[in-house]
């Protein structure tokens, strides 16, 4: 699992449903427009990889969440692989990556004075 080490995710910003099956895992994240629900997945995206490199790194983080039972599926997301989980397993999946040196990118708002 040294390939997760020096890895950067980023949580997507909107909230995510299944869809239908397409792409390389036979899954689809659909975003959504309204509120957030407590079935909604939470989408997390590779900053420090593109291509071939990025998918084999999400695979590797796929199968270290699934170590501790947790569900989740590697979809393609606007070009990328885009990992999915469940919006309540969020805090367990990012605790399991930062455990294997995983970077989690946190979005920062500016607050006015």
């Amino acid at each position: 699992m040294n390939t997760l080490q020096h890895s950067v995710v980023h949580r997507l910003p909107h909230s995510y449903r299944k869809g239908t099956a397409s792409g390389r895992s036979g899954n689809e994240a659909v975003m959504l427009s309204i509120n957030a629900a407590e079935d909604d997945l939470t989408g997390l995206c590779l900053l420090s990889h593109q291509g071939e490199q990025a998918w084999e790194v999400m695979t590797f983080i796929k199968e270290a969440l699934a170590e501790i039972q947790l569900e989740c599926c590697v979809v393609e997301w606007e070009g990328q692989p885009c990992l999915f989980v469940a919006r309540h397993d969020e805090p367990a999946a990012t605790c399991r990556l930062k455990n294997f040196g995983v970077c989690i990118a946190e979005t920062f708002r500016h607050r006015s004075a």
